[in-house]
């Protein structure tokens, strides 16, 4: 019984070595990448991987095929190229869209960033930021969104942020006048 398992194992052992022995050189991002952007050959570097791993990655020797090809999404550095994330803009997705809002200090937590689930609060009494009520009959409304982008301008008097959000949802944020909106970061679905 005990010659059969180690058998069993060194069968194994030679089985699992030669596959992962079977590596193919792929193309992965060698920085982050934007949607929209066009790839260079400098966007991308060669990795290494295992041959049956599943992924429908693309293989190094067809970097010609890549370069010149824009992006569907925004990835980060690391990130292998695989022909679903080449193509035509695919953010924001059906149903969404992008808004964005200037924001003061105060209006928005500081180390706001891509990726975080926010909810965005509009205040109709125009002290969105303060808080302060201007009157007994002041009202507020609220939506969920996502961030997609943060961007200060040159006097860091302003900060854009940019949301995804429902695309009713975006209609009515970009309707809402300046200064009465404030972002809210929230933990996972912002509900």
């Amino acid at each position: 019984m005990g010659v059969l398992l180690v058998l069993g194992c060194a069968t194994g052992g030679v089985v699992a070595g030669t596959q992962l022995g079977q590596r193919e050189a792929v193309l992965a991002l060698a920085r982050p990448v934007t949607v929209g952007q066009v790839l260079t050959a400098q966007d991308v570097r060669e990795v290494s991987m295992s041959a049956h791993s599943g992924l429908e990655v693309i293989p190094a020797r067809s970097l010609s095929s890549v370069e010149g090809r824009p992006l569907a999404y925004s990835l980060p550095a690391g990130a292998l190229l695989t022909r679903d994330v080449l193509g035509a803009a695919q953010v924001p997705p059906a149903g969404q869209a992008v808004a964005a809002v200037g924001l003061k200090a105060g209006q928005f937590p500081p180390g706001l960033q891509p990726g975080n689930r926010v909810t965005v609060v509009m205040s109709s009494n125009g002290n969105a930021a303060t808080g302060a009520s201007s009157s007994s009959t002041s009202s507020t409304s609220s939506w969920s969104a996502t961030v997609t982008a943060v961007q200060t301008d040159t006097t860091a008097q302003t900060t854009v942020v940019a949301l995804q959000m429902a695309s009713s949802d975006a209609r009515q944020l970009a309707a809402a006048p300046t200064g009465q909106i404030s972002v809210v970061e929230v933990n996972g679905s912002g509900q």
